[in-house]
């Protein structure tokens, strides 16, 4: 089991301004200047065969982060020891600080969901998420960090906001957050879900790092793409979480449609004003 006081050293430790590392993007990734630290995503990966890129970073000192998108511990069952063996095969096998997954429903009885689907906020579910967090950790060789998600919509037996449910899981277990403000950005856009007000809820002392994204909006739905610069208001709302608590790290995630080196670079660079703002 990781140690409270190693979890604790996860969340303080210094990642600086980051971006999320894609198989398309591997050489922009590698010259872009300034680079902290990188995600890779967990199922992407083969821990004994690493992408000659990610090896590169790992050689200059860029830590490299394992992000899941499948351990689904928001569901009724058990956490996959599969699933769990891979992600710490990745950590191991990258020498990572800690490890990321959401706090989101992805299957049941056998079927996926196909999305990152948000768990029902009751004291039920409190306890069975907050004893499959502690199996997690129990099987992961360095800390876990959960992320919230863009919700597709809200249960209608809610007993607590997420900030709550966040605050209350991360008391009982320990856990990291990584916080995506755009996916805040997102429900507030969709589900009327305010997300300073979220903000101010949330422990952020607990932030192992944060996420910040572009989208596109369609007949007033925001969509959380990770295929276009982040808007101004998500990068007014990273800039309120600086002013509250200084993350360790900020990564930029873009999953398509990428643009140019000089883009990218100019992106890191927004998120870094942004933080200066605070």
């Amino acid at each position: 089991m990781v140690e409270v006081a190693a979890v604790e050293a996860a969340v303080a430790a210094e990642l600086g301004v980051g971006i999320g590392w894609r198989p398309e993007i591997d050489l922009t990734v590698e010259r872009l200047p300034g680079v902290g630290f990188v995600e890779v995503i967990a199922e992407n990966v083969t821990p004994a065969r690493l992408p000659e890129s990610l090896s590169v970073l790992r050689g200059r000192g860029v830590p490299v982060v394992p992000h899941g998108v499948g351990l689904g511990v928001g569901g009724a069952d058990r956490p996959d020891t599969r699933r769990l063996g891979h992600l710490a095969g990745c950590a191991e096998a990258l020498g990572a600080p800690l490890v990321s997954e959401h706090l989101a429903f992805v299957r049941g009885g056998g079927m996926e969901s196909g999305h990152l689907l948000p768990v029902p906020r009751t004291r039920d579910a409190l306890e069975v998420i907050v004893e499959n967090v502690r199996i997690a950790q129990e099987s992961l060789p360095v800390p876990l960090a959960l992320e919230n998600v863009a919700a597709l919509f809200g249960w209608p037996d809610d007993e607590l906001t997420e900030a709550q449910f966040l605050a209350e899981l991360v008391e009982r277990t320990g856990v990291g957050l990584l916080i995506d403000v755009a996916n805040l950005y997102t429900n507030q856009v969709n589900l009327g879900l305010d997300a300073r007000a979220a903000l101010d809820a949330l422990p952020l002392d607990r932030v192992a790092y944060v996420h910040v994204a572009g989208g596109h909006a369609h007949d007033g739905i925001w969509h959380d793409t990770h295929t276009a610069s982040p808007p101004d208001d998500v990068l007014d709302l990273l800039a309120e979480l600086c002013a509250r608590a200084a993350p360790p790290g900020v990564l930029l995630e873009w999953d398509d449609a990428y643009p140019s080196d000089r883009a990218l670079d100019g992106e890191l660079g927004r998120i870094r004003e942004a933080m200066a703002r605070a």
